[in-house]
């Protein structure tokens, strides 16, 4: 239910109430971090201008109407009592500034993909079909310089100008994801937590892995790049379940 007319911030609504659902069910699925970690989402055509979640709240007590609306390009954003975490601001603006194609970008220190990216060799290899999604489509940055101020978030978003490679292992650090929208984006992070999940469990048992070939793996990614809205049902389930539970998100 619509319930802008009587909420204070009730521009970019269905967006909100979108991302309000994701950090609530990113909490359930335990890919928080205290309050740490943020999803932002561009709302005008350039990107520079995006809705992220306040500073330091804990992801399951995120509301719609929480949302910060941040200009990338307004050097003031950091005054003030709204002001953004400062390292959400340095990767999330250097993100949105330099990638107009990252719409949403999600970035969390999930278990598994954050033990991925602490392993000398980061790479995903396709021996699941989740981990087929992501087959030649990932980033890898080996080059941490400590926390994601400014700088550290220009150097991040160097990294991300192909479209087509929609995820960054943040190699010592965690987990960067980008997507069109907020269900796009929060399918591709819980679908590539679970991969890694999948691969390091596979490694753990010291038996050999059963890799697929690479033209299979690619035609497996096209095909799941083209199968029909499974992203935008799945954040719907997950919204339908916590409007069942009478969950706040959406207010």
């Amino acid at each position: 239910m619509d319930h802008s007319h009587t909420k204070p911030n009730m521009d970019f609504w269905q967006e909100r109430v979108d991302l309000a659902a994701a950090f609530r069910w990113a909490a359930r699925l335990d890919m928080h971090e205290a309050v740490a970690n943020h999803f932002s989402l561009a709302v005008n055509d350039s990107g520079t201008q995006f809705l992220m979640n306040p500073n330091q709240a804990h992801f399951s007590r995120v509301k719609a109407s929480d949302m910060l609306l941040i200009d990338a390009q307004d050097a003031a954003t950091l005054e003030g009592p709204n002001a953004p975490d400062p390292t959400a601001w340095g990767l999330h603006g250097g993100m949105h500034k330099a990638c107009p194609h990252a719409r949403c970008v999600m970035h969390v220190h999930s278990t598994y993909a954050t033990v991925l990216a602490s392993l000398a060799d980061s790479r995903l290899p396709p021996i699941d079909q989740n981990a087929c999604t992501f087959f030649n489509r990932v980033v890898i940055d080996e080059g941490y310089g400590g926390l994601a101020f400014e700088d550290e978030g220009a150097r991040c978003a160097t990294l991300m100008q192909d479209p087509k490679k929609k995820v960054m292992v943040m190699g010592n650090h965690g987990l960067l994801i980008i997507g069109d929208t907020v269900a796009e984006a929060f399918n591709r992070m819980y679908y590539f937590e679970r991969a890694a999940r999948n691969y390091i469990l596979a490694l753990q048992t010291g038996l050999p892995l059963r890799v697929i070939p690479e033209d299979i793996a690619e035609k497996t990614a096209s095909e799941l790049e083209q199968y029909p809205e499974q992203d935008i049902r799945h954040l719907a389930e997950l919204k339908a379940i916590l409007d069942d539970e009478g969950s706040n998100y959406a207010s």
